[in-house]
């Protein structure tokens, strides 16, 4: 028995539904809103981390998304979501380490930069200050701090955006082996990435591509995928899109500057 928790606009949680989805996998779901049950001990004792998701298989937990996918691709061979050569393998984890050291702090920087600054900045100061210190990852804390109080002048922002630059720049070469991230056939590195180029997207950022051709080709044909419209667009209720759709300023204007001068 599978059983997930997760939420809806958590981008680690989107890429494992996603591999379930290709799985053809079904689960038991608890949806958490992330606005402080993360923190309630019986699911601390499941994930320490305080965070989503995670997967319980027959009981035992399973922590961290980028070994989540891994133990989907392993527990549930078919249809594999590795492939079969070393060298293309090897891409697949680099993409998830990329994500998982640089990429995934720089997705929360930039959204808690823009669409969820709000919430957080409209709590009391001691309210605000009680939520942040609950996590267990006092640098996370740190930088919702600073993003909260100055938003996309923090300068938490411009390594942010030069991670995901990173990441684009990769996308945009590896389109050379093949029409998927690591050659020809999808796989963990397509899931891996898929949340974060929806997450800006969603924020506006979708001219960080504009000179990225293969980016967006590529975005084009996954978006359309069964298992990212299921798992991922199909998901979204008007509650999980509306931070999206009243950011505040569109932050195009100062990314493009901040972009210009990095």
């Amino acid at each position: 028995m599978l059983e997930l928790y997760h939420s809806v606009n958590s981008v680690c949680a989107q890429k494992v539904r996603v591999a379930l989805a290709e799985k053809g996998q079904s689960y038991a779901e608890h949806l958490m809103t992330l606005a402080g049950d993360q923190f309630d001990p019986a699911y601390m004792k499941l994930n320490p981390n305080a965070v989503v998701p995670t997967l319980v298989h027959d009981g035992a937990p399973v922590i961290e998304s980028s070994v989540i996918l891994y133990y989907i691709d392993e527990a549930f061979p078919a249809p594999p979501l590795m492939p079969a050569d070393p060298r293309a393998r090897a891409k697949v984890r680099l993409y998830n380490k990329l994500i998982d050291e640089y990429v995934h702090n720089s997705c929360t920087i930039l959204s808690f930069a823009t669409a969820f600054r709000d919430r957080l900045a409209k709590m009391t100061p001691e309210a605000r200050e009680a939520e942040l210190s609950k996590s267990p990852s006092k640098k996370r804390s740190e930088y919702k701090r600073d993003v909260v109080a100055k938003g996309l002048a923090s300068p938490y922002v411009i390594e942010a955006l030069e991670h995901h630059e990173k990441m684009l720049d990769w996308m945009q070469e590896g389109s050379k082996a093949g029409p998927y991230l690591a050659g020809d056939a999808f796989s963990l590195a397509d899931i891996a990435v898929v949340p974060y180029i929806l997450r800006l997207e969603l924020l506006n950022l979708t001219r960080m591509w504009d000179k990225r051709p293969a980016v967006a080709a590529w975005w084009a044909r996954v978006r359309e995928r069964p298992s990212v419209k299921t798992a991922i667009f199909d998901r979204m209720t008007p509650a999980d899109w509306a931070p999206f759709r009243n950011l505040p300023a569109d932050p195009w204007p100062k990314v493009r500057e901040i972009l210009a001068l990095a």
